[in-house]
């Protein structure tokens, strides 16, 4: 694996609503194995980046560049590259009516036309790895939040992805099931997956990083390495962001 190797690149990316930029001339790389993570107060941008990776969201300019090829032009067949990135959302996105089995075989067995005897073997290795090999034959319904997010990932894995984009994935879930998605998360970054994850868990973007992206009003106001950046934020405006996740105990 060449962490100097880039998978994805993106060039003076600028997203605007009618209302002024959500985006504002965004330029990054992200190379084959590298975990970057993309933090910053609400609305500042994070998810809307995200789902432009992926054609999600149209870009009013810039470029952006998948394994040499730009594939924001708009002739982009995003089905085709979206089998190359994936992504999982908060929200899980499970056919309720399909068992764990079936949602996740069906992209492969739809999209790929791969068949279902072969999806089925590889989605039972995911779950296995997830640990819920046990739940296949169960409907979303019986499954917790934590337990249908590990699905979600399954399901965006299956596809054999160069690329995997979390938005927020937690966000949803009940405090004691947060870290059973997260720990899922950190072994596919221990296994080398190129991933950029939209997070407000500041421990696990501190663990998980390669590179902390710091975005503020649409723009890149600081990018660093974790132990550089929590330890010490060149901007102020990072401090400041910092700060509120610290809580001094309070004297008697």
């Amino acid at each position: 694996m060449d962490k100097n190797e880039r998978l994805l690149e993106i060039r003076h990316l600028h997203k605007d609503y009618g209302n002024g930029p959500v985006l504002n001339d965004i330029s990054l790389d992200v190379h084959k194995g590298e975990v970057l993570v993309l933090i910053g107060p609400s609305g500042c941008g994070k998810s809307t980046f995200l789902r432009c990776m992926n054609g999600l969201e149209t870009i009013q300019s810039g470029e952006i560049i998948l394994d040499g090829e730009v594939i924001s032009g708009g002739k982009t067949k995003w089905s085709e590259v979206r089998q190359k990135i994936g992504m999982v959302f908060q929200s899980y996105e499970l056919f309720p009516h399909m068992t764990v089995l079936d949602n996740i075989v069906l992209g492969p067995t739809k999209v790929q036309k791969r068949s279902r005897a072969d999806a089925a073997k590889d989605a039972e290795k995911l779950l296995e790895r997830v640990g819920l090999l046990d739940k296949k034959d169960m409907y979303p319904r019986q499954l917790s939040g934590g337990q249908k997010q590990r699905v979600a990932i399954v399901r965006a894995l299956i596809m054999k992805p160069e690329i995997m984009l979390f938005d927020e994935v937690t966000a949803a879930l009940d405090p004691e099931m947060v870290r059973e998605v997260l720990d899922v998360m950190l072994e596919l970054a221990k296994g080398g997956s190129t991933m950029v994850i939209v997070t407000h868990e500041m421990q696990f973007a501190r663990a998980v990083a390669d590179q902390v992206v710091f975005l503020d009003g649409g723009d890149i106001v600081e990018m660093d390495e974790p132990e550089k950046f929590f330890v010490c934020p060149k901007s102020e405006r990072a401090q400041k962001f910092l700060n509120t996740f610290t809580f001094e105990k309070k004297e008697s």
